[in-house]
């Protein structure tokens, strides 16, 4: 392989000596590039990582409650149920369905994002902010994730697919 010295740095700055490989075998075409699938959700990120039980005080758990709200979101939904959306429903064919199973009504999937959050079901919280995430499994065994989004308000979709590691972990500590 050749290799190919990168730019030398502005005066003043720090030297280094950064080389680069450049292999022919793997140089893709932009028309290659913009054809290939989108990649699989990567499990490891440390933002959609439940706390442990009992890490937040009832307190912070009835602060997050008291500001945040459910709403959903058309992106997530086949059958738009009681929920309003206008349109009323644009489902995205990347996008995990939360009625992919069975249609989830606006006061069932409320009263399961309160449930995750007094169960402490959350993702790191921010001081005086809310959770990115909250999760809650329903009495069928489904698990869901609820995002937040703009204005205090989550909209959720159930975990499964590529997700399945998640989803079992979820399910887990919702037991326990």
């Amino acid at each position: 392989p050749q290799r190919h010295a990168a730019r030398a740095p502005k005066e003043g700055a720090p030297r280094a000596r950064l080389t680069m490989q450049w292999h022919a075998d793997t140089v893709i075409s932009r028309e290659h590039r913009r054809r290939r699938p989108m990649p699989k959700r990567q499990g490891n990120n440390p933002k959609r990582r439940i706390v442990p039980a009992g890490a937040l005080s009832p307190a912070v758990l009835a602060r997050i409650e008291e500001k945040a709200r459910y709403c959903g979101n058309a992106h997530h939904k086949r059958k738009p149920a009681d929920y309003g959306f206008h349109p009323p429903v644009n489902p995205r064919p990347h996008k995990s369905l939360c009625d992919g199973g069975r249609s989830v009504k606006l006061g069932e999937a409320r009263a399961l994002f309160r449930e995750g959050v007094r169960r402490g079901m959350v993702s790191a919280v921010p001081e005086d902010g809310l959770p990115k995430h909250v999760w809650a499994v329903d009495r069928e065994g489904r698990a869901y994730e609820a995002k937040l989004g703009r204005s205090s308000r989550y909209h959720g979709y159930e975990l499964g697919g590529d997700d399945e590691a998640m989803r079992r972990w979820v399910i887990e500590r919702w037991r326990a």
